[in-house]
């Protein structure tokens, strides 16, 4: 009996000590301080971009579960104020989120519940900030001017630059390295478009090499080891593609198609080919191909990865691609170039349509998910 007794205790004390260390990690996991709402554990954060100018801007809340409510704003519901002008980039990183308010000019750093920590404004003496890339504590955020700036993720303070190149776009890190698109320069004679993917060293921010890939880099991804690069051409008579870089054998490149937008997640790359006429503005007309890559057979499936997709998402302008990396659902992110909010589409890691919701603002940007 007393066996039976000690036995019993010594169990709920294995089972108290493992609810603790639960406890525990989700204390680290989650940093709600400040917060003046209850989420989940599983959420997603879209960035709305709004229309330029107009300081609409907005972050929205969205429950992949279904255990909590959509919030529309909920960086004001949080923060009191408002977003600022043009959401350009976010991204998660050590559960906390960052995102780039372009027209605004900064930089902030929310915590698990979208209330603000820091912000780094950019000086009006350079460039126009574009993209976010981070690892090993670092946040690197590139700016059109020819500047990749490198910031302390905890403090936002700035601890290294590089400059080189003229607008900058996208930047991903790999193996200690950051590809950096150089997109164009533009002058009184026009447009200038680039080949150029600098490869930078992120410890000391200098140049190793500059790859030559397709005109007019800009959306640039890392999966696996691989880096992604989308092209956007000269919008004459050279259109949008996407390439593959493969830094551990000698940055090999290989051409994957054409497409204006792609999302990484899951071992597998996501594209769409969005070609929007936009000879009859306001009025416009999209034709949508979708297609993917999967990383580990290597190979190109050009049949669409969607199955059951309502009939309107083949025709509306797709703005943004995003794989939740905890279920792998993709988020596709449509835009009506108007005053109406865009629309998202939701589908699961095999392509089965979800639902599709309201975004809570103008021109969804970008997502990010915190489990």
């Amino acid at each position: 009996m007393q066996f039976r007794k000690l036995f019993f205790s010594l169990c709920c004390m294995v089972t108290l000590g493992a609810s603790l260390v639960a406890c525990s990690e989700d204390e680290e996991l989650f940093d709600d301080s400040g917060s003046k709402v209850t989420l989940p554990t599983h959420r997603a954060f879209i960035l709305n971009e709004g229309t330029m100018g107009y300081n609409n801007a907005t972050l929205s809340f969205y429950a992949p579960d279904k255990d909590a409510e959509f919030i529309n704003d909920i960086f004001y519901t949080q923060n009191q104020a408002k977003l600022g002008d043009t959401g350009q980039s976010m991204i998660e990183y050590n559960n906390d989120l960052y995102a780039i308010i372009a027209g605004s000019r900064y930089l902030v750093r929310m915590n698990t519940a979208g209330v603000e920590k820091q912000r780094y404004t950019i000086p009006e003496s350079e460039g126009d900030p574009r993209y976010l890339a981070a690892d090993d504590g670092y946040i690197y955020m590139t700016q059109y001017g020819g500047q990749v700036t490198k910031l302390d993720a905890n403090t936002l303070k700035v601890v290294g630059t590089f400059k080189g190149g003229a607008n900058l776009e996208g930047i991903a890190e790999c193996d200690g390295k950051l590809y950096v698109a150089n997109s164009y320069t533009k002058s009184d004679t026009g447009y200038q478009y680039h080949t150029d993917l600098f490869v930078i060293n992120a410890a000391n921010m200098q140049l190793e090499t500059t790859l030559t890939v397709d005109l007019n880099p800009n959306q640039v991804l890392e999966e696996d080891g691989k880096i992604f690069l989308i092209s956007w051409g000269n919008y004459a008579d050279k259109g949008y593609s996407a390439q593959m870089i493969e830094p551990q054998n000698g940055n090999k490149q290989t051409s994957l198609g054409v497409a204006t937008n792609m999302a990484v997640g899951d071992d597998m790359v996501y594209f769409v080919n969005s070609e929007t006429d936009y000879s009859n503005w306001p009025e416009t007309s999209t034709t949508n191909t979708f297609f993917s890559y999967n990383i580990k057979t290597a190979t190109v499936n050009s049949s669409s990865f969607l199955k059951n997709a309502p009939a309107e998402l083949a025709t509306s302008s797709v703005y943004m691609m995003s794989v939740d990396d905890e279920k792998g659902d993709i988020y596709i992110g449509v835009t009506f170039y108007s005053e109406a909010n865009g629309t998202m589409y939701r589908f699961d890691r095999n392509g089965n349509f979800v639902e599709k919701f309201d975004c809570g603002g103008q021109n969804p940007k970008t997502m990010a998910f915190i489990d």
